[in-house]
């Protein structure tokens, strides 16, 4: 049986890692190198930075303390791959081949697509084909309509009339390798995730479901992996509380979910 995965999520926004709630609202929580440095140390499964930059404009903010600033996302992207040793997806703002190219290059080992399959679904289809559908994750963000429906938004925000469940279908029929679906009603509250939701786009695809959106305590990511996620994901839960990714793992072990051993490592500088 393969092992259930626990995903840690970073955000960033202009260069730095931010908090969400509710895909509006952002707090600023510091360095992405630093920040991706200690969930290796927590021997996570896997990362997902997911830049949600609108203006293209990229600033840590610091050039003292012989710190390096960065104006550009690859130079931000390789900073972290440095200090990664775990499998890395990385997306946003990935709108042709050349840029999924570029995220690879710079040290990513899978890319996450959002808004540009919306429009053009072919994308999928052509980004499979050029770099194998195991590097290929759809993001789907999704607001709940009403029972039973959600509709999938560009980038969280803009509508699009696609039904979540036969938008994700679609995504595996024209070869992403995962799904990532997270909840725009559930994001940032600590509530729980969308469980029905869960289980809608689970029971109709047959690639990994990874969960994500509103997970703000251990057994909410045993009711997701319940609900049929492959793989439970969360943001603000690992920025608060220490080797989270560790005790996380210590509970799902105690639920009798397959899971790899919770361990702590020395991560090299």
């Amino acid at each position: 049986m393969l092992k259930r995965r626990l995903i840690p999520v970073v955000l960033l926004r202009n260069g730095v890692v931010v908090q969400s709630k509710g895909f509006r609202r952002y707090q600023a929580l510091g360095n992405p190198s630093m920040i991706v440095e200690r969930l290796s140390a927590w021997t996570s499964d896997e990362l997902i930075y997911l830049d949600i930059t609108r203006n293209g404009c990229y600033d840590l903010g610091r050039d003292d303390l012989g710190g390096v600033n960065r104006a550009e996302l690859a130079e931000i992207l390789r900073d972290v791959s440095r200090r990664c040793f775990m499998p890395l997806a990385f997306g946003g703002g990935i709108r042709t081949i050349s840029d999924g190219a570029a995220r690879l290059e710079a040290g990513a080992d899978k890319i996450v697509l959002n808004t540009q399959p919306l429009s053009d679904p072919s994308f999928i289809t052509e980004a499979a084909h050029e770099f194998g559908a195991q590097c290929i994750v759809v993001c789907i963000d999704a607001r709940r309509r009403r029972p039973g429906f959600w509709e999938a938004m560009a980038g969280g925000h803009g509508a699009t009339g696609h039904d979540v469940v036969a938008w994700a279908r679609e995504a595996e029929d024209r070869g992403a390798g995962e799904i990532l679906v997270q909840s725009v009603d559930f994001d940032g509250r600590g509530r729980g995730y969308d469980l029905p939701l869960i289980e809608a786009v689970a029971g109709a695809v047959g690639v990994p479901v990874i969960a994500l959106g509103g997970a703000g305590k251990w057994a909410h990511f045993a009711e997701g992996l319940r609900a049929g996620a492959d793989a439970v994901a969360a943001a603000n839960l690992f920025n608060y509380t220490e080797h989270s990714v560790y005790r996380a793992k210590e509970y799902l072990s105690e639920q009798g979910f397959e899971v790899r051993a919770p361990a702590l490592a020395e991560v090299g500088r």
